[in-house]
This record gives C-alpha cells, structure tokens and sequence, in this order.
C-alpha cells in the first residue's frame, strides 16, 4: 500500500494551486496527488499535468459546498482502500512539518500507526505589508515569515481511517483527537496581497453568477463581495497583532486537547476555536518549506 496522496479541489487559482503542487508533488509524487478539477479549466489541467486530474462541470449552482464535501469525502474513503494517509482539503491550505522533526513528511507519514485522523496545528501565514514589500515569485516562505495562529484551520485532514468529514473540513466523526507536535497546516489565503486581491475577484464574480444568497449557495461567507471589507485595510490591520517571543505551540495544542468534546448530537467533534489576536515570526528552519 502507498503511504500517502494529497487531494483537493480547485478552479483557476493558480497561485495557490501552483504551491500545492510544489509541495505535494515533490513529497509524494504528482501520481499520488489528485486534483478535482471544477469547470476543467485549461489553465488547472496544464498545471497539474502527471496528476491525477479528474474535470467536472463548473456551471454557476446553489448548495456548493455541499456538493463538494460529499464529493472529497467520497474521494477520501476510496483512496483509503490504497493509500495509508489521505491529505485533504483546500488549495490555499498546506500541511507541514517542521524541519526541527529530523525529517520531511513523507518519512514523518510513514511512521504513523493507521486508523486515525490527524489535525495539524492551524497557522495562518499573513503578509506584513509594512516589513515584507518583496512579492512572492517561489516559495512563499522566506518572503513571508510571519503567521497567525489559526484554530478554524486546525483541520482533521489527514485521515487513515473510515470516517465521515464535514462541510469545509473543520471537523470529522473520529472521536479521539491526534494533534502531533510538530505538524502544521498553513492556511495561504493571506500571504500575499496582490494573490488575494486577484483570488477575492475571481470568487466574488464566482458567487455572483450563482444568483444566490449566502443561505442557499452554502458556500462561505467570505467569497461574497458585500463581506469582502477594504483589502488594504484588511493587510494594514496585520501590524496592530500582538507579537510573540519564541515559537511554542505547545499551549495552543494543550487547549484543543482539554475543549475537544462531541459536537452536540451531529455525531462530529470538535474543540474550542477562540480568536487569537496574536503573531509570531516562523524561526528560520521554515524558509523555502513551501
């Protein structure tokens, strides 16, 4: 059996997709990876070429989010049957391990006992307009050093075991809770301003043409235009975070293991997602990572 496949869905973002595909097709293989590709885009299946490239309609429809997370977890749970570890979730999201580990995640992957899901420690990677004015042509780490941390990002996304994913990834019907120390994923939205202002466009008009609301598209607030906010303004508010010493990540882990809890009846669980107005700058070892 495989070690490991990365799967995700995407249309047009080629920023972010060509990040994914550095990562995971280095780490894996582009064999393992798979990309659902929303509307065939010509651009995504150029990209992802020697992926496994599955294109399906991207005709404007309500109930998205839905229809994708029914289709990824029906993905996921094939996968299974020939891979130890499936690594889900969206294109602007990454799952990392830090070099302090010894080794890269592929390795680190192949030390993990199956029949669990894994939920890395969410960091939302942000671009520092006032400190950070080169753009981002490579890797994104290294031109971007400072992150956020991010507990709607702490995705149980790595699964080896049957297990029901819901909506948007945040939480699965795994009833124990595995968050390794040194494993991360690194939410990319924000990393880079022009990237996001070009993404924002892109997914409002995408909202837009559904010709519905919030409520019945059932997608994400943030891809409507009338939640989008100044996007200068968004970056600016960056530098009023509070900046920590260090990197310890370890209190931040301590308080998803004590709140993870049943999810009410839903048979999901989950753990408390508070707003941290905090930052850090990733120690050097993290440069050129993605």
């Amino acid at each position: 059996m495989q070690s490991a496949a990365a799967l995700t869905m995407v249309r047009d973002d080629a920023f972010f997709l060509r990040a994914w595909l550095d990562h995971y097709g280095t780490l894996f293989g582009r064999e393992n990876c798979y990309v659902i590709n929303h509307g065939r885009g010509e651009t995504v299946a150029e990209m992802a070429k020697g992926c496994n490239v599955i294109g399906i309609p991207g005709d404007p429809h309500k109930n998205f989010d839905i229809k994708r997370w029914r289709l990824l977890n029906g993905q996921v749970q094939g996968l299974r049957n020939y891979y130890r570890h499936v690594i889900v979730g969206d294109v602007d999201e990454l799952v990392v391990l830090d070099p302090e580990a010894g080794m890269d995640l592929k390795s680190w992957l192949d030390t993990v006992p199956e029949k669990r899901v894994l939920t890395p420690l969410g960091l939302e990677v942000i671009h520092r307009i006032d400190v950070e004015p080169e753009p981002v042509t490579g890797k994104i780490l290294g031109p971007r050093r400072h992150v956020r941390p991010a507990p709607h990002y702490s995705k149980p996304c790595v699964i080896s075991e049957p297990t029901k994913i819901a909506r948007g990834g945040h939480y699965t019907q795994h009833p124990k809770l595995h968050a390794p120390e040194h494993l991360y994923l690194l939410h990319l939205k924000y990393c880079d301003f022009d990237a996001y202002c070009e993404v924002m466009d892109r997914r409002n008009q995408t909202t837009a043409d559904t010709g519905g609301t919030v409520k019945d598209v059932s997608i994400g607030r943030h891809w409507f235009a009338e939640a989008r906010g100044e996007d200068r303004a968004v970056f600016e508010a960056f530098q009023g975070l509070e900046m920590q010493e260090g990197f310890d990540m370890a209190p931040l882990r301590r308080k998803m293991q004590r709140s993870f809890k049943p999810r009410g009846d839903t048979g999901y669980y989950n753990f408390a997602r508070p707003d941290y107005e905090t930052q850090y700058v990733l120690p050097e070892r993290f440069s050129g990572l993605v």
